[in-house]
């Protein structure tokens, strides 16, 4: 199994609106594709200087299917907003 881990650090500018907006259509990405395991998505709840604003961790059965997740044209809608109203992105891949 492969797991995705992405979060987003939003600019300050960027009000709750928007925030609430990326997580829905994140979080409408469930299933996308074949071989999708799971998908979940947050709010970070501490606040801290370290932390980021919004979490994501999908599943998937092999790295296969998370190639076909990153070209699809419904994530890459989704991809591009969180690159507009973010300051910083990070991510991690990893097989378990």
């Amino acid at each position: 199994m492969l797991v995705h881990i992405v979060c987003w650090k939003y600019r300050p500018e960027t009000d709750d609106a928007a925030r609430s907006e990326h997580r829905t259509r994140l979080a409408a990405l469930d299933g996308l594709v074949d071989n999708m395991l799971g998908l979940e998505v947050g709010q970070d709840i501490l606040g801290l200087e370290r932390s980021f604003d919004t979490g994501l961790v999908i599943r998937f059965a092999d790295e296969a299917a998370l190639d076909e997740y990153t070209v699809h044209p419904k994530h890459q809608e989704v991809a591009a907003m969180g690159r507009n109203i973010a300051e910083k992105v990070v991510s991690v891949d990893f097989l378990t």
